[in-house]
Formats: structure tokens, sequence, C-alpha cells
């Protein structure tokens, strides 16, 4: 099947590359149109060579961009990407241990940080920014944001669990946390579907292990009204204005602009 055109845009940009019209707006020199102008008179240049092609991309890790004698760089504007991070990866900024971490794969010339957690042997869709304030409350219980994960077990689980997750499960001693449970194949007890409404450390493996089953595969597929979709396991992509402006209305930022990053 021949992709979206969005899926196309992707791959340049999950490789850590941007359109140039949109690299020169993000740099405050103006709206994508007057930068454009720019480029087609000419007063641009990529490493010392000037380029007049408005789908040029621009390598975020290596290339020097200038307008008329002078380097230029995004100032920075708030930054919204998806990643489906692999299993192996930790979520934070850096890590003491020197284990890998999710910034490994995404090539961004700005400082992003990862919201919420992932834990380290799971996969799915995590989301990046630069945004606090939309972290926060992506992250926060009180926003009641939902995070909905595809769980493998290893054995079967009667149905009669999903019970047992709506009135809460003790994890770590101190904390009931409670969740939905569902089984998307009524053949396969092992296959799940679980809902919560926050994010404690590795909090659906621990509910599992309350029940004495352990939890074989994980990924989380779906964070509020964003959904993973069809991007490919390592890979990471902008969100686009429409998928933004939906996030900030389910933490009740609807007043908030839309992030300066686009896609085209």
């Amino acid at each position: 099947m021949k992709p979206a055109r969005s899926e196309q845009r992707t791959t340049a940009e999950s490789s850590g590359k941007m359109r140039l019209n949109r690299y020169l707006a993000q740099c405050g020199l103006g709206s994508r149109r007057e930068v454009e102008k720019l480029i087609t008179r000419g007063e641009v240049k990529i490493n010392g060579k000037s380029v007049r092609d408005l789908a040029t991309q621009v390598d975020l890790t290596r290339d020097e961009v200038a307008v008329r004698g002078d380097n230029v760089r995004p100032a920075n504007v708030p930054t919204y990407i998806m990643l489906h991070k692999p299993a192996g990866y930790v979520t934070t900024a850096k890590d003491e241990a020197g284990r890998q971490t999710v910034l490994a794969l995404v090539k961004h010339p700005m400082r992003i940080f990862p919201v919420g957690r992932l834990d380290r042997d799971s996969e799915g869709l995590l989301l990046l920014t630069n945004d606090g304030e939309l972290a926060y409350r992506l992250t926060h219980p009180r926003f009641k944001v939902a995070k909905v994960y595809r769980v493998r077990l290893e054995e079967a689980l009667r149905p009669v669990a999903a019970q047992s997750f709506r009135d809460g499960v003790m994890i770590d001693e101190t904390h009931r946390v409670r969740g939905e449970l569902n089984f998307p194949n009524a053949n396969d007890p092992r296959l799940c579907e679980v809902t919560i409404f926050e994010g404690r450390n590795r909090q659906v493996r621990k509910m599992f292990a309350a029940l004495g089953n352990r939890v074989k595969g994980l990924q989380r597929f779906q964070v509020g009204p964003l959904k993973l979709g069809n991007l490919k396991l390592g890979a990471w992509r902008y969100l686009t204005d429409k998928e933004i402006h939906r996030l900030q209305e389910a933490v009740k930022l609807q007043n908030v602009k839309p992030a300066a990053l686009k896609n085209e």
C-alpha cells in the first residue's frame, strides 16, 4: 500500500531533517510565505552553497544555514514529538548507569524531554517535548488522561480479573491503583488491553503481578486522544497542529495557540 502523504514526510523528519521553510520560520525570520521569498531570491545558503529549491531539507544535526551571510538557528519554540519506543531504552534524558536513553533515537537540535514513564522493557507511544505545562498535565492523575496498553501475558487470565482492576489492585504495598481491563480477542485470554489514568513506575506490570500473572510483552498505543498508528518501531515524527490542539483540549489548555511546529 502506498503511504499517505503525511507518512512520506515522516521519513525525512524521523531521520532528523526538516524542510527549509519551516526551519527558517522557526528562526524567527517571518512566516512560511515570507521565508520562501528569501529562498527563491537566493539569500539562503546551506553549508556555504546557495539554495533556491523550496523542497530542500535541512539536516538538523549537521547543516549550517546562513541568511544574507549570518548563520541562523531555531529559537526554543514549543516542540512536540511522537516516538515509537523500542524495548531496551530508558525513558530519561540522561542515565547514570550509562544505559541508552530514548534521546539517542530522536535527532532534534533543541532540548526536549520524555513525557511520563515507559519502562525499559516496554515499547510503544512516547511523547517528547519542551512544553513543561502540557507534560505536567498529561502525567498528573488529576487530569485523568488515559494511557492504553496492549499486554501479552505468560498465562491465561480469567475475565473476572477485569473486576479486580476496576476495584483497585494494591502495588508497592501502599498504593491501590485502578484501571480498565478488556479482552479484545475472546479466543486468546493471554492478550488484553489495559487503560490507566496515572503512571507509577512499572504500574501495569505490577498490577498483573498482584494477580499472580507475569507480563510477557507490553506496548502503549494511546495517550489521551493520540494514537500510535502506523509509526514504525524506533521511528519518530513531529505532531500535527490538530494532534497538539487535541492534547491541549484533553488537559484543558484549549486556549493555548497551536505550536509553531507544524506539518508541511
